[in-house]
């Protein structure tokens, strides 16, 4: 199978956005191929050329979410031999965009009623992330697992609070915000 046939790109498009409708009303577990095909408009036989189940279908939404995650994170380090917090440019931040661009599934896995196990699937792939990120980085005698937990929470928090906002706020202006918090604070004025 041809997987740059746009029929078979179609398809999955299809399948991956009936998966995040679903996923709205109901965990991942207790939804059946039927149903998924009835919401895709696809036949079974079609799924199954593509899929052996439900969860394989969630898998690879979740890979290619968090390749493209991996992507936007790592975006700002291609502009700079070492990136330096304080001088962070706005622009070159990315994940904001790669939320927005996800945003079905953002809204799934911050929703309060969603499985846990997505939220965490996210927080690790994060979490590895800043790891990788900072492993030739100082740490002096610090505890790196803390650092790195403090850092993907304040992450993730500037997500849900972005989520609970409705997204409200641009990527761009997200970007702004983040970059500030690394910047000294202004001087006071007497």
């Amino acid at each position: 199978m041809n997987e740059n046939d746009q029929r078979v790109i179609q398809t999955k498009r299809s399948l991956h956005g009936a998966l995040l409708a679903l996923l709205k009303n109901k965990p991942l577990e207790s939804i059946s191929v039927s149903e998924l095909c009835r919401e895709a408009g696809i036949n079974r036989g079609t799924f199954y050329l593509h899929y052996k189940d439900v969860g394989a279908l969630f898998d690879e939404h979740l890979r290619s979410l968090l390749q493209d995650l991996e992507e936007s994170y790592y975006e700002p380090y291609r502009h700079v031999s070492r990136l330096e917090p304080q001088h962070l440019d706005p622009t070159t931040i990315r994940i904001f965009h790669h939320v927005k661009k996800y945003r079905q599934f953002y809204e799934i896995v911050f929703d309060r009623q969603s499985s846990l196990s997505y939220y965490y699937s996210l927080f690790d792939k994060i979490k590895s992330l800043i790891r990788e990120s900072t492993k030739d980085y100082p740490h002096g005698d610090r505890d790196l697992g803390l650092m790195i937990a403090y850092q993907a929470n304040a992450i993730m928090g500037m997500l849900i609070q972005w989520s609970e906002e409705g997204f409200g706020r641009s990527p761009e202006s997200m970007n702004e915000f983040l970059a500030s918090i690394f910047q000294p604070p202004p001087e006071a004025s007497s």
